[in-house]
């Protein structure tokens, strides 16, 4: 007896998309976020043609823990999305996180092939191919691909190579991995969702695209996208990505603090983190005094404002000196001209900019995502919490005008089924040149 495949509703009606939408769909830990978004031809901008959003459970640390809860979250984000938008949707740029990304230097090398010597963009296209093939372990995929710099016939520092002349072309590049499995799981949670995936980009390169100018990219900045369950760190230096980080201590922790402290519901918590905390005592005007209803049947529980903060607090600085340390670690501390720009939804903290300027001792700000987006419902979507999601729809509409973004090639669904397919046949012939060339 056969056993008919599990088929959602989405999936029951012929779904079509137009060519110009845009869709990002941001899978946070704490909540799904979808945007819709189409060109204007007029403004040069994307106008915001619908957004949804729901709370989501089937995440930890942003990896897939239950595929059913994720399924059921993007399709009544995608559902909202569609009935503001009035579009149907088939196809999304999904955003990925987790403490399993991991990112290293590396160095690739071509040979030029036109006939002049004159470098052409197939050439950097074929540089960029050659550092796929870098070997990984077999539960890794390479996500993005940063160029730093190019270096020809040896000469290096070279920016963009494209046009000058020479014979071999090389370049140091920042690649960043994910868990083979983490994205795996991703893919199939939007699938079942009955969508498709065109890329899948990193959530922090997606945030800078909607929260950073090319005037800070250029003269250093640190990106810190606060989620809920990841704190994601993005550095830029003249107009580069050159650093790459997430650890999972972020906003469910903070949430989790108030739980445990004041003895309520994770619901209540969160809740009371959004309309009462704050990240510093000394941004507190007035010590307001609010009501907690009792569990069960208790007593409610009177609380300020400053005893809340005690509680926040000392997990924000937590949250800013592992955030430190790590921009220490990459070695651009003292390249950050433009300091920091804080993002996500634990940014909206009242005070988090003036604690993080205590930690850092450089320039804060709170980034929101008002660049590159007008029309529709792009007020709606100008807060931090919406910054990936901005971002995800910045990078497709960059991708398909400019055909690069600049900022990283995305790990598409087109090089996953190729991975799949010829996995194992690429194995068989690292190990069969290796031995070619013992």
């Amino acid at each position: 007896m056969s056993i008919a495949p599990v088929t959602t509703k989405r999936q029951q009606r012929t779904v079509h998309q137009s060519g110009n939408i845009i869709v990002g769909l941001d899978i946070g830990t704490t909540k799904i976020c979808a945007i819709v978004a189409a060109p204007d031809t007029r403004t040069g901008t994307l106008t915001v043609l619908g957004v949804g959003i729901t709370e989501n459970s089937g995440l930890a640390r942003g990896v897939v823990v239950n595929l059913d809860k994720t399924v059921h979250a993007i399709e009544t984000a995608i559902e909202q999305a569609e009935t503001t938008a009035g579009v149907a949707i088939s196809r999304v740029i999904v955003g990925i996180a987790g403490d399993h990304i991991q990112s290293f230097q590396s160095r690739s090398a071509v040979a030029v092939s036109s006939a002049g010597r004159e470098i052409a963009r197939t050439d950097v296209e074929r540089l960029l191919d050659d550092a796929r093939t870098i070997a990984l372990p077999s539960d890794r995929v390479i996500l993005h691909l940063f160029p730093q710099d190019y270096i020809l016939d040896g000469q290096d520092g070279i920016v963009d190579p494209i046009g000058m002349s020479g014979v071999r072309l090389e370049a140091n590049i920042h690649v960043v991995t994910a868990a083979r499995t983490a994205v795996d799981n991703l893919f199939r949670c939007v699938e079942r969702a009955g969508l498709e995936v065109g890329d899948v980009v990193l959530q922090p390169v997606a945030s800078s695209m909607a929260v950073l100018d090319e005037a800070e990219r250029e003269v250093g900045v640190a990106l810190i996208d606060i989620g809920g369950g990841t704190t994601d760190i993005a550095i830029f230096e003249e107009g580069v990505i050159r650093h790459t980080s997430m650890f999972a201590i972020a906003g469910n922790k903070v949430t989790d603090d108030i739980k445990k402290g004041l003895g309520i519901v994770h619901a209540q918590a969160e809740q009371i983190k959004i309309e009462y905390g704050h990240a510093l005592q000394e941004s507190i005007l007035e010590d307001e005094v609010f009501m907690i209803p009792g569990i069960n049947g208790r007593k409610p529980i009177e609380i300020s404002k400053s005893m809340l903060c005690q509680i926040i607090q000392p997990r924000m600085e937590e949250i800013f000196e592992f955030a430190f340390a790590e921009i220490r670690r990459s070695g651009y501390a003292r390249n950050l001209s433009a300091g920091i720009v804080l993002t996500g939804g634990c940014a909206q903290l009242r005070g988090a900019a003036e604690l993080a300027e205590r930690i850092f001792g450089m320039p804060v700000k709170v980034g929101i995502p008002n660049a590159g987006i007008g029309g529709g419902f792009a007020p709606e979507v100008q807060t931090p919490m919406f910054a990936t999601a901005v971002g995800l729809v910045l990078y497709a509409h960059q991708l398909s005008v400019r055909g690069n973004p600049g900022l990283g090639k995305g790990y598409s669904a087109m090089q996953r089924r190729q991975q799949q397919r010829f996995g194992y046949r690429s194995v068989i012939e690292r190990i069969k040149h290796f031995f070619d060339n013992l």
